[in-house]
């Protein structure tokens, strides 16, 4: 008898002395489910993640033609600037377009006139000026003439590889390619004729670029007037490539225009 007292007051013991390590587990859970409940994220982190996202619909404000008149890369994208441009996204948008680029003209039927003709600008859409916009941080520093003009006498822009298959299929296809530019005649004319031969634009029809006459012209009043002289000359523009709406807008632009990434800089 008295050791089945003794049983029952042993095992009643262990069952008090279990009810009682589960609460504290319970006690414990619940504290440690509160404390992670009170833990906020990294604020750096979120800030990082909100730039990222500011950054991406900055860019896309820009390439959809929603922030005419930008002077300078914000600040805080130059990280993301820096990592689109040299990263492999630009090279690939590039790649992309100038595919498009070609679906199209797979569709052309060209006459025997030796009149159809294909508008390139110069300047970020052939040859890249990548290594002068990284001293410049990418555009978050506003704009040098005189640095820009001592970059292009050096005539070192490599050309831009997927502009290049684009331009030589053109050439290929009976196109007549007129590269038409902002840069002077009087002072850069001939370095953009060797750097272009250099980096293998070769049999285009004419390189067109700014004369005195066009002093004081805006971007698309200059090359509008030149589409228009082309066009009164009996050209027929089938497509127009720029870097630039400035490129694109205006009078006379052509069957299709096809605007190429660039979130560096804004010439109006």
């Amino acid at each position: 008898m008295f050791a089945m007292c003794r049983s029952c007051w042993v095992k009643d013991a262990l069952l008090a002395t279990m009810r009682g390590v589960r609460e504290v587990v319970v006690i414990v859970f619940l504290a440690i489910c509160s404390m992670a409940n009170a833990i906020k994220p990294c604020p750096r982190a979120t800030v990082v993640r909100d730039e990222v996202s500011y950054c991406l619909s900055w860019r896309m404000s820009v390439e959809a033609n929603n922030m005419a008149g930008w002077r300078t890369v914000p600040m805080q994208c130059l990280p993301y600037i820096q990592g689109y441009m040299i990263g492999g996204q630009y090279d690939r948008d590039m790649a992309f377009i100038a595919d498009q680029i070609l679906s199209y003209v797979k569709g052309i039927v060209l006459s025997d006139d030796g009149m159809d003709a294909w508008i390139l600008d110069v300047d970020d859409t052939c040859i890249s000026n990548l290594f002068y916009y990284k001293g410049k941080r990418f555009g978050c520093d506003p704009y040098d003439p005189k640095g820009f003009k001592a970059w292009a006498l050096k005539g070192g822009c490599p050309a831009i590889s997927a502009v290049l298959g684009l331009f030589d299929k053109l050439v290929e296809s009976g196109f007549k390619v007129i590269l038409l530019t902002g840069r002077d005649e009087e002072t850069l004319g001939q370095v953009t004729v060797d750097n272009l031969h250099n980096q293998g634009f070769i049999g285009y029809e004419r390189l067109i670029l700014r004369r005195a006459e066009h002093k004081g012209q805006g971007a698309i009043q200059y090359k509008s007037g030149i589409r228009k002289q082309l066009v009164e000359e009996g050209y027929r523009i089938w497509g127009n490539v720029g870097d630039q709406w400035s490129d694109l807008q205006g009078d006379y632009k052509g069957n299709r225009a096809f605007k190429l990434p660039n979130p560096m800089y804004f010439v109006p």
